[in-house]
């Protein structure tokens, strides 16, 4: 017993842990960096110490023991901080605590483990995608770790190991993201079919379809068992797209050498999908759409939302009952600059009616945010390729986040990272 007394003490030296009471980082206006304030709330949980996000106060705030080291990352890391007398963080508790005002405090306990799912490199180490991912760039940006999966982790039943998984960039109809008529002729889009089609027989596959569905139904069970899933751009639809499609054959000669079953469309099973129903497929090869499941200036009613228009608002929940979409949904603005991808937008008419619209744009029609829940997991869908990027376009460099520190667009990925940290409070009845 003396021992481990003794053990905690040291420790507690070591962090710098005395009666000074809590650092808050505060989440409105006057945070320097948003960004990496959630990679500071991420380190805290690291060396095992407790951690409070208070929903709805002051932009969504953060608090947690005062510490020597703590203060030394805010300091180094640029995030603006305040120390709080014991005293008057329980005062702010307290306040929080009041039921007529929309807060919570909620308490955050384990970080979470994080994969995505990206192919990066080939067996060479060269990069075979032209684009960047707006997830990985904010966990670095953050400083927060992930590790990279694919195919292979995925069926290999890796996915257990973590607690939350993210794809961004994917299509997962096996379709190669419908890059045919443009880049067809490209050395990346030839060396990335032939990577897929390598991948596909290694593990007993005849075709890249059938393998993507495959890995969409491990992700199902990952998701089933209570993992956590938050998808961006192509990956969003185009996972539901296959899961509607089990069995059939969707893809056309050029990506599968073999036609598309004519009669696909009305063989689709949208009982099987997470958040889309009743959607049509672009049955156009040569076309950049899947479906219209995307409010596309390509599928019938065009989307004509302009750049200079293109907003998406929050929705503004109960803290105190609906914690899970308040975390998701924390902002400083509750107005948020809209951004393209090939996926941007969700058809509201698309969606099943039991997801959760998080953020949308109302004169549109159309949500740009969704959750929902799938038996004992989650899953989060976000429209667009790169919240600091209206256009993005093949090649282009990535986005510099030093620019960007108080992102609204990329705050919501984080939400997203840090909600699974939160202990699960009995529903109050």
């Amino acid at each position: 017993m003396r021992t481990s007394i003794f053990i905690l003490c040291f420790w507690l030296t070591a962090l710098g842990l005395r009666a000074q009471g809590y650092i808050l980082l505060p989440m409105d206006e006057a945070q320097s960096n948003h960004l990496k304030a959630y990679g500071i709330t991420y380190k805290v949980l690291e060396l095992k110490q407790e951690a409070w996000w208070l929903l709805n106060y002051r932009g969504g705030s953060f608090a947690f023991p005062y510490s020597d080291v703590f203060k030394k990352e805010c300091i180094t890391r640029g995030v603006r901080f305040e120390i709080l007398a014991e005293a008057k963080f329980n005062n702010i508790l307290n306040q929080i605590a009041d039921p007529e005002v929309n807060m919570e405090a909620m308490k955050l306990e384990v970080p979470p483990k994080i994969a995505v799912y990206s192919p990066t490199v080939n067996a060479r180490g060269k990069e075979i995608q032209p684009w960047d991912d707006a997830v990985t760039l904010v966990l670095t940006y953050a400083e927060i770790p992930y590790d990279l999966v694919y195919d292979d982790e995925v069926l290999d039943m890796k996915l257990p190991e973590y607690d939350w998984l993210h794809l961004h960039h994917e299509d997962f109809t096996g379709q190669y993201g419908k890059f045919y008529a443009s880049y067809n002729n490209q050395q990346w889009y030839r060396e990335y079919v032939r990577n897929m089609e390598n991948l596909a027989q290694k593990h007993g596959f005849n075709k890249v379809s059938q393998l993507k569905l495959a890995v969409v139904k491990r992700i199902q069970e990952f998701v089933a068992g209570g993992g956590f899933m938050f998808a961006m751009c192509s990956a969003t639809d185009t996972y539901d797209i296959a899961l509607a499609a089990e069995g059939v054959d969707i893809c056309d000669h050029m990506y599968d050498g073999d036609p598309a079953d004519p009669q696909a469309q009305s063989k689709l099973d949208f009982s099987k999908t997470f958040a889309f129903k009743d959607f049509q497929l672009v049955r156009d090869p040569y076309k950049y759409e899947y479906s219209t499941i995307d409010a596309s200036p390509m599928t019938a009613p065009a989307r004509r939302v302009q750049d200079k228009q293109d907003y998406f608002n929050l929705f503004e929940f109960s803290a105190k009952w609906d914690p899970v979409p308040s975390m998701l949904t924390q902002c400083h603005n509750r107005t948020v600059k809209g951004f393209m991808g090939q996926t941007t937008a969700f058809r509201k008419t698309q969606l099943k009616s039991n997801v959760l619209v998080l953020g949308e744009n109302k004169a549109a029609n159309e949500a740009r945010y969704i959750h929902g829940t799938f038996q004992k997991g989650f899953f989060s869908f976000y429209g667009g390729h790169d919240p600091e990027d209206y256009r993005h376009f093949v090649h282009d460099p990535a986005t510099d986040l030093n620019l960007h520190p108080n992102s609204e667009g990329y705050r919501l990925i984080l939400n997203n990272v840090l909600f699974p940290a939160a202990k699960k409070k009995k529903r109050k009845t």
